[in-house]
């Protein structure tokens, strides 16, 4: 047992050592990220190593081709606020009234850096500015990169962006919710709706109208990325090959092909249904039909109700017949207000009956009801396989009168400026470092100079784990007892196993030596007598049971030893007795308990006499 118990709790060192061994690795994993972000950003000179507090910020600058980017640090003097009306809506709620400041951040700001930030609660906002240059989709890729943060959670609105169509026409004072756009791009909520969107217009070549195409949903949890308040990286990737990528934080949570992957479906299918083609009158879409053929049996009664009153029922003993359930509320009293004559007689409200707490029931008792063995419900024939069935009907497929095919998506029209036309019933959304360039790499490095430094300063604000901890048990107060068990359970085991504890009783006697007491002549004559008396019955019984003659012999030596008593015969037996049961039960005798032994030779017959009577026993 102690073997067992020390492999179990080596077995708990080794599983602490382990978990411990995989926080380390985490923690590594960590500070490798972070010295990522160090290695990219050292152009910057930002000390990584030092807390927030002393965090030197540098305006991010695009280190190549670029055809926008906005920091906001100088303010949003190159944005026009939009001065029209909603279409549709009373002028009250159409206006385009609310409010956008330029500031830092509320929480884990690092100094210098500003964003934009919508201020209004339940009011409509619209704000833009021109590209740097065109963006036109020929060979080159396309990437939409901008930072959002939802300061206070998001109840319900957006913080999608636009990129506005190019048009001779375009005035961005006239920036609203109609005006033409090419790609719409962010994160939208509203009750537990948590949406990325990427939507594209697309131009139909035969009609040339414009037509929405929705990217299919991320197949992720997106909700962390609206309610936890912190900065996070929203980037678009459109391909010439006519694909596309989404990332938040620089992470892949969608990606597919414009030609598979949008709904509806960019090109049309090449077969449409027949308007004008009907299912004939005697089509049969039933798989099965009642069995004509079927009678319903002669004992089945459709008139048998589902419930009976129980007939073995019988009335509680107390039941009270004449007391109601309820009475009028003694207590009540008719307000002073009350009109008889507009309100009528006034009653006491009832309450109920406060003899019927004490006793089984209250008012006329009713036998229970119990569910009816005879009833069957309404009969119906059994349901066969349909010998008509001629499957679901569709009407005829004809060549689709409006199919194109547009094999390339991705020649969208050319966009000039860049919008927020948004909504929202929470304020303080944060915008900033906005980023459209045709480089993977030109956006990775803009992202680390300006994101990645928000990143390493919340982290280094980051509460430790002990803190999480009380924090969610805060919010979750069943979690105390969850942090409780978890860490009772490997001290309570380490206690229990590990810890050295006394030997048990049964141990103890097994190792105590069996040292017997020294008594008196007489007292060794009347146990000598009761021995002679125990053996004389046990010969009898052997006699009239057969039992082998060699254990009747054992028993009568044993017999005429006791009665001669002699000293130097039961000192043999004294030490062939000692030889066998020593070995196991007397190893550890003390030298005082030998001396013992030896003043005490006189009486050494009656250890003999007590140790045979055992072993016969």
């Amino acid at each position: 047992m102690h073997f067992q118990w020390d492999w179990l709790c080596l077995g708990v060192l080794i599983i602490g050592s382990v978990t411990a061994g995989m926080e380390s690795e985490e923690n590594l994993d960590a500070d490798v990220e972070v010295e990522d972000f160090d290695k990219q950003s050292q152009e910057a000179d930002v000390d990584r190593d030092k807390s927030s507090i002393e965090v030197v910020y540098l305006t991010p600058k695009p280190t190549g081709e670029v055809y926008f980017t906005e920091t906001f640090d100088e303010g949003m003097s190159r944005w026009v606020l939009s001065v029209t009306l909603k279409e549709d809506m009373d002028d009250n709620v159409a206006k385009y009234d609310g409010r956008w400041e330029v500031e830092e951040l509320k929480e884990n700001a690092v100094p210098g850096d500003k964003g934009l930030v919508l201020k209004s609660v339940a009011k409509h906002h619209a704000i833009s500015t021109m590209l740097t240059k065109a963006f036109v989709f020929d060979d080159k890729p396309l990437i939409v990169q901008y930072e959002v943060n939802f300061q206070k959670g998001i109840d319900c609105g957006g913080a999608y962006i636009k990129l506005l169509s190019s048009s001779n026409d375009l005035n961005l004072e006239y920036f609203f919710d109609k005006t033409p756009y090419t790609i719409m791009f962010g994160p939208d909520k509203c009750g537990e709706d948590y949406k990325l969107h990427f939507i594209f217009r697309h131009k139909n070549p035969k009609t040339g109208e414009y037509d929405e195409k929705h990217a299919e949903r991320p197949d992720v949890d997106l909700k962390k990325f609206y309610l936890d308040k912190k900065t996070h990286l929203y980037t678009l990737v459109l391909k010439p090959d006519d694909t596309f990528e989404i990332l938040i934080d620089q992470a892949v949570v969608s990606k597919g092909s414009l030609l598979e992957n949008m709904i509806p479906p960019v090109n049309p299918s090449k077969e449409v249904d027949d308007p004008t083609d009907q299912k004939p009158d005697d089509w049969d879409e039933r798989p099965k039909i009642p069995d004509p053929n079927a009678v319903k049996p002669d004992d089945w009664d459709e008139d048998e109700p589902a419930k009976i009153e129980d007939p073995d029922a019988v009335k509680p003993e107390g039941w009270l017949d004449d007391e109601p359930q309820y009475v009028p509320d003694p207590n009540a009293k008719k307000p002073k207000d009350w009109d008889e004559e507009m309100d009528g007689e006034w009653e006491a409200p009832q309450i109920p009956n406060p003899k019927c707490e004490t006793a089984p029931g209250c008012g006329e008792w009713v036998r229970p009801m119990k569910n009816n063995p005879k009833y069957k419900g309404k009969w119906r024939a059994p349901m066969i396989d349909n010998p008509n069935y001629q499957g679901i009907w569709s009407p005829r497929k004809i060549p689709n009168p409006d199919y194109f095919e547009d094999l390339h998506p991705f020649k969208m029209t050319p966009v000039s400026a860049i919008g927020l036309e948004l909504w929202s019933m929470t304020s303080d959304i944060y915008f900033d470092n906005f980023i459209i360039c045709s480089e993977k790499e030109v956006a990775d490095r803009w992202a680390a100079d300006s994101w990645g430094l928000k990143k390493l300063v919340a982290s280094a604000n980051e509460p430790g784990m002990f803190s999480q901890l009380v924090t969610a048990a805060e919010e979750h107060p069943w979690l105390w007892v969850l942090y409780i068990f978890t860490l009772a359970l490997p001290v309570g085991l380490t206690v229990l196993f590990c810890w050295p504890g006394k030997k048990s009783d049964e141990y103890i006697d097994f190792k105590k030596p069996d040292v017997s007491k020294q008594i008196t002549k007489g007292e060794l004559k009347e146990e000598t007598e009761e021995f002679e008396d125990d053996e004389l019955e046990e010969e009898k019984e052997n006699e009239d049971t057969g039992e082998d003659e060699d254990e009747g012999e054992y028993g009568e030596d044993i017999y005429d030893d006791e009665e001669e008593n002699e000293v130097p015969h039961e000192e043999e037996n004294q030490v062939a007795d000692g030889s066998q049961e020593g070995d196991w039960l007397n190893k550890s005798d003390s030298e005082d308990e030998k001396k013992e032994a030896d003043e005490g030779m006189g009486d050494r017959p009656l250890k003999s006499v007590r140790k045979r009577r055992v072993r016969k026993d």
